[in-house]
């Protein structure tokens, strides 16, 4: 029997039976389901953490200096301790490093704290107050939509101006041009110079509620201690340099703090790698449990559609008795059982890729989580599920081909 005729004659059953088809085609259902929604969201998320969460916080081929990671998991008491006692980041550290650094490299303070901003009567709570220098906007890649940043001669002298982000800009000045106007930090009126083009949300958390004033303004006193930073930014041009500048950065802190050779560094420098060093550990587990958990539901799939083929070759002995009396050899009927039963779980998986994309698609509008759906795990799911179908075809469709002719059509 050639195999596009067991085909054939294999959707015909299906469509025969369609109750009995539906139950035998769950299983596999539900597993290619599972494989094309929990791929996606994993695949989504690492394009996400790589391009938008590791950027936003950090930048390209940047490193921040700092007290203490600002991402941690899983760091016990006492190592928080530790980092606690550490001494803070102050203004000499940053223009010690901004100075003794000999790679191209551009260097920025920076500090940040959470406050209400002010126009004539309307308030903005909740909202990022960051002090930093000039070139903060560039090692951060922020466009100005409209207005300007403020230069190196307003950062030295502290200048009272501000520049906003989108959302903030939007929720004060609706209908009205921001530039010139003035908003109250904390009662301090600042003057308004620039706006920041939309940078989204993560996570669902907008990126567009927040001020940048110069590190020397009366903000200071607003997100930190006199003389004291959270960060210091460092963007090379390459990676190769910004670990140069890097090594660089360490040499000129521990010898400001008097480290001997075999103390601990009492600093920390982060970078887009150390960010994402949690993310890809949790993601190598969710790629080894998630297998798993697939397969889980894809061998109950297989047992139901063995079960329900051995039905159907019992339903069936009399046919099967028939057609070998008229010359089908085993190879023949096995092939069509064969057939089926890949048929089946391959119209399961089939309905499962579609469910999965739509849940990925529905994921992405509805909430904050990404998904991506890649072209891999479609293709995974259509050889997963037409793999179900033959290993449990096998041995229904050899049970068949076994029958004798003379007691198949015996059978009633």
């Amino acid at each position: 029997m050639p195999l596009f005729e067991a085909l054939r004659l294999a959707l015909q059953q299906i469509r025969a039976q369609k109750l009995k088809s539906g139950f035998s085609l769950i299983g596999v259902f539900i597993g290619v389901t599972f494989l094309i929604g929990a791929w996606s969201i994993v695949n989504g998320m690492n394009v996400y953490m790589t391009d938008k969460f590791a950027g936003t916080l950090v930048g390209v081929n940047t490193f921040h200096l700092r007290q203490r990671p600002n991402v941690n998991f899983n760091v016990d008491d006492s190592t928080w301790r530790s980092w606690r006692r550490r001494p803070r980041i102050r203004f000499a550290d940053a223009d010690a490093v901004t100075r003794g650094l000999t790679v191209p490299a551009i260097t920025a303070w920076y500090s940040e704290d959470r406050g209400t901003v002010e126009y004539k009567g309307k308030r903005a709570q909740g909202i990022t107050l960051e002090g930093t220098t000039e070139r903060y906007f560039e090692i951060m890649t922020l466009k100005i939509e409209q207005g300007r940043p403020f230069t190196s001669q307003e950062a030295k002298a502290g200048a009272t101006v501000v520049v906003l982000g989108h959302d903030l800009a939007e929720k004060l000045f609706v209908n009205l041009s921001p530039l010139g106007r003035s908003v109250r930090i904390h009662g301090i009126p600042y003057q308004v110079i620039g706006i920041v083009e939309r940078q989204g949300n993560l996570f669902g958390m907008s990126l567009d509620k927040f001020v940048v004033a110069p590190a020397l303004s009366p903000i200071q006193r607003e997100v930190n201690p006199p003389g004291v930073v959270d960060a210091v930014l460092v963007r090379a041009s390459s990676e190769p340099e910004m670990r140069e500048a890097m090594d660089q950065t360490e040499a000129i802190m521990r010898s400001r703090r008097h480290l001997r050779p075999r103390q601990d560094d009492n600093f920390a420098m982060m970078t887009s790698e150390g960010v994402l060093d949690f993310w890809n550990k949790l993601s190598r587990i969710l790629y080894a449990v998630g297998p798993g958990l697939v397969g889980i539901a894809l061998v109950v799939g297989g047992i139901v559609i063995m079960n329900i083929m051995l039905m159907a070759v019992a339903e069936r002995t009399r046919e099967i008795g028939i057609r070998k009396s008229l010359g089908a050899r085993r190879r023949d009927i096995m092939r069509q059982f064969l057939a089926e039963a890949t048929a089946l779980a391959t119209v399961g998986a089939t309905f499962g890729i579609l469910t999965g994309i739509a849940l990925s698609v529905l994921l992405q509008v509805a909430t904050p989580l990404p998904a991506s759906v890649s072209p891999f795990s479609i293709v995974l799911g259509v050889v997963v599920g037409g793999g179900v179908g033959i290993v449990a075809g096998v041995y229904p469709a050899s049970r068949a081909a076994r029958l004798d002719p003379i007691a198949a059509l015996r059978q009633e």
